[in-house]
């Protein structure tokens, strides 16, 4: 049986790498850090998460102060900022990380991660924000991705450790707050898409169409979007917004086919109307021969 006082003698140890959080994700970046051979301290504010890392080879901290005193290095992961200012914030941790860097890696905003900067520089503690791009099977594996900002020089020094977690790893720059923004963005693709496809499968289903039935069309939907992205992407750069061969008023009218079936069978159309709205916008602007790159442009507009 471990005791208090085995825990706090092993974590007088120095580690590679502390591991603060182990919900499911946390977890798994812990086991790849031990896996990859790096002597790895973790610590969670529920007592009885670290078993099986313990079992693997990690060293259990008595407490988040003890945790961050391990390691020169600290990776955070928790289910967001005020949780992770709840144990980083705390004079004695603050103290005890004082020299020391941290990477969070936990999902928030950018304005929360620069505000996290801003205190880790007014507290001695060298920071780099982050985040993860992958589900939780991927942490390990060459499919995993990792975007991290910051100081350069710092995330140079630390990529060794980091490379442990396996996959891609991107520096995108000193704003501590750019990988939150890359990830809010890239988020707001995937939660959009997920609506619309569970909207998709909704309405299908009401017209006799099974999930299973609908699914081999929704992936040639979802093959043909990659090149529209990288054209789109393009054509906003340069300030081009043709809509030769699909104008805004095509997409209008395909939008009010899709309310008014998903209302006659009395399906939520909100998400639809939404963007039929904002099409219909550019429209009242005179912009309805122009392509959907214009409602990026306007909502851009201040």
């Amino acid at each position: 049986m471990r005791t208090e006082h085995t825990e706090h003698t092993e974590c007088t140890e120095q580690s590679a790498v502390t591991v603060l959080g182990l919900g499911p994700m946390g977890r798994a970046l812990a086991t790849a850090f031990v896996e990859a051979g790096l002597r790895t301290t973790v610590w969670n504010r529920t007592p009885g998460k670290d078993t099986e890392l313990v079992e693997r080879g990690a060293v259990s901290a008595p407490s988040a102060e003890a945790a961050v005193a391990a390691s020169e290095l600290t990776v955070v992961c928790v289910v967001n900022y005020d949780a992770a200012d709840a144990v980083l914030r705390r004079d004695e941790v603050a103290d005890a990380l004082k020299g020391r860097t941290v990477v969070n890696l936990t999902a928030d905003t950018p304005d929360r991660a620069r505000n996290t900067a801003r205190w880790a520089a007014e507290h001695g503690v060298r920071y780099l924000d982050g985040a993860i791009m992958t589900p939780t099977p991927t942490i390990g594996t060459p499919h995993a991705v990792f975007i991290h900002s910051g100081p350069e020089d710092l995330y140079r020094e630390h990529q060794p450790v980091l490379d442990a977690l396996g996959g891609t790893h991107t520096h995108l720059g000193d704003d501590p707050g750019r990988a939150a923004a890359y990830d809010i963005a890239l988020l707001d693709i995937f939660w959009t898409s997920m609506a619309g496809y569970a909207h998709a499968l909704a309405v299908a289903k009401a017209e006799g169409i099974s999930p299973r039935e609908l699914a081999p069309f929704a992936q040639g939907i979802g093959a043909i979007l990659p090149p529209i992205f990288e054209q789109t992407a393009e054509e906003l750069e340069r300030g081009d917004f043709s809509g030769d061969g699909n104008p805004i008023t095509s997409a209008v009218s395909s939008m009010s086919h899709i309310v008014h079936t998903s209302e006659a069978h009395g399906i939520d159309a909100g998400v639809m109307r939404a963007a039929e709205g904002l099409a219909r916008r550019a429209v009242g602007r005179g912009h309805g021969a122009d392509g959907f790159t214009r409602i990026a442009q306007l909502l851009s507009d201040r």
